[in-house]
């Protein structure tokens, strides 16, 4: 069984690994304009298509003050449009325009490749003991926390 020293060792890889990955998505991000609130938008309307503004904050997990104004945001550099929902005179709108729906593939498209090129080569039985160990310390880590992170993928496919 690993001791201290080892369990530290690994907490320290995980922690590089979560600024390496960090530091990536927010070269990237920027490069295309985006911050990670407003790219985590327009990735969810590019998985669910237009939504009201009141789906997109609980999707995000933000207010309606907080969605409004990163809407505003992305309407001001041409991700998406705001228009009056068609069954719901209350409610509004938010849909991608061509140039959001381009981004929200590109970021599909660069997720499939990071996933591929981290992953492509690992053998097929060390790649499921790898995502039964990491799968069980994001749940302590939950448990550690006390709250799930919103905007991930559950086991359910949430």
């Amino acid at each position: 069984m690993p001791d201290q020293a080892q369990w530290e060792a690994t907490l320290d890889r995980v922690l590089e690994l979560t600024v390496l990955l960090g530091r990536d998505t927010s070269e990237y991000l920027g490069g295309v304009g985006l911050t990670e609130a407003r790219a985590h938008l327009v990735w969810e309307l590019g998985r669910r298509g237009p939504c009201k503004q009141q789906a997109l904050a609980e999707a995000v997990g933000v207010t309606p003050r907080t969605i409004t104004a990163l809407v505003d945001a992305l309407v001001a550099t041409g991700f998406v449009t705001r228009e009056a929902h068609p069954t719901d005179r209350r409610a509004t709108q938010v849909t991608l325009t061509a140039h959001g729906h381009a981004t929200a593939q590109a970021l599909l498209d660069g997720h499939r490749t990071l996933a591929r090129q981290l992953f492509g080569e690992v053998a097929r039985d060390q790649f499921a003991h790898f995502d039964a160990v990491l799968s069980e310390v994001i749940d302590r880590l939950r448990g550690v926390i006390g709250r799930p992170v919103r905007g991930t993928a559950t086991a359910d496919g949430d």
